[in-house]
Parts: C-alpha cells; sequence; structure tokens
C-alpha cells in the first residue's frame, strides 16, 4: 500500500484538456465488471464493437464538462445503439479525487449515480484549502443529496483504495496517460480535442 501510496504521489498534477478474479453480472445494459466485492460500472451492449475506456479523477472540471457537455450524446447516438459500451475508470489526481473515487465505489448499486452526481455539481463539494474541509463537504454533499453512505468507512477502505489506485497505475502503465480525462477506444489512446463532434468522427471511421 504504501507503494502504491507513494506512485499516486510521484504522478500528482493539475487536469488539462490536453491534460483478478473477474466475472460479468449482466443487468439490462449496464455490464458490471467485478473485481472481489468491487464492481467496475461497463456502460452498453456487452458485445459492442467499440470499447471506450474513460480515465477521470472526479476533480477535474474537464472531467465534469465530458459528463455534461459530450457524455449524453454519446450515450444517446452509439451507446443506447449498442454500437459502443463505455468503461469509467479511476486516475485520481489529488487525494480528494481519490477519496470521491472511493465514496463513488461504496454503493454498488448506486455507483453511476453517484459518479454522476458528483460531476454534476463538482463546485459544490471541492471547495476547501485542506483536505479535511473538502472531505466534510462531500461528506455533507452526500447527505444532502439523499445517498445513504458510511463516510468514514468508505474512505478508509483499503480494498477499494487499492482498486482506485491500480486503475491510475494500470492507465499509466499501459496508455503513457498524464491527464484527465484521457479516452481510450478499442485500446487506442484518442489523440484530438475531446469534444463530441471529434469524437463521434472516430467513431464513425
Amino acid at each position: 500500500m504504501k507503494k502504491i501510496l507513494f506512485v499516486l504521489f510521484i504522478f500528482l498534477s493539475s487536469c488539462s484538456p490536453s491534460e483478478d478474479n473477474k466475472k460479468t453480472d449482466k443487468t439490462s445494459n449496464n455490464a458490471i465488471e467485478v473485481s472481489g466485492d468491487i464492481k467496475r460500472i461497463i456502460i452498453g451492449n456487452e458485445n459492442a464493437k467499440i470499447v471506450i475506456i474513460a480515465y477521470e479523477s472526479l476533480t477535474c472540471s474537464h472531467c465534469a464538462n465530458f459528463h455534461k457537455d459530450v457524455y449524453p450524446s454519446l450515450k444517446k447516438d452509439f451507446i443506447d445503439t449498442g454500437l459502443v459500451k463505455i468503461e469509467f475508470r479511476h486516475f485520481p489526481l489529488d487525494i480528494a479525487a481519490l477519496n470521491a473515487s472511493k465514496i463513488s465505489l461504496c454503493k454498488q448499486d448506486q455507483s453511476l449515480e453517484i459518479l454522476e452526481k458528483l460531476y454534476s455539481n463538482q463546485q459544490a463539494w471541492i471547495k476547501g484549502k485542506e483536505i479535511e474541509e473538502v472531505n466534510n463537504n462531500l461528506k455533507e454533499f452526500l447527505k444532502n443529496a439523499g445517498f445513504d453512505i458510511d463516510f468514514e468507512k468508505c474512505i478508509n477502505n483499503k480494498e477499494i483504495e487499492d482498486f482506485v489506485l491500480n486503475d491510475r497505475i494500470e492507465g499509466a502503465k499501459n496508455f503513457k496517460i498524464n491527464a484527465t480525462p484521457t479516452i481510450i477506444i478499442n485500446n487506442e489512446k484518442f489523440e484530438k480535442s475531446l469534444n463530441y463532434k471529434n469524437l463521434k468522427k472516430s467513431l464513425e471511421k
């Protein structure tokens, strides 16, 4: 664990627009990849020919913009039609993002809902000069949003922490990721400016 945390601190940076034991549980349009008791959200047709991996940090404003400005159209045109499936992976850029990622994985039946709520209301909980202040804001936000979460238990869960940090380590190792959001399409990094027009053109090819 100390080694993993050291790696996290080595790679900490600001977000920029340029900047094993697994099984599958099929639930309507959502395939949920399971590692132990921790589930990774995969939205879309399990057999889709196009697979997108989105590496994100919950404190990154560009990631929030992706969920606001790009993902809805992507979902409507490509995911809901069965052409694409998308997997959300964690690439926390700071301790606040790490804690938020752990929170998003605590309520397995609400993980996507929590993720979307944290992005759509990002400015409501990332405020604070010290991590304790950010944590308090995050805890209060989740309570006001109606999520019944044991906050301290979640952020102190070492299994979830390892899961999140390993996402980051593997992303950096396999795809040379150093900024968020980074989109991987069928194991190839999407290098263009991340807007829906550019993404759509790449997917249509």
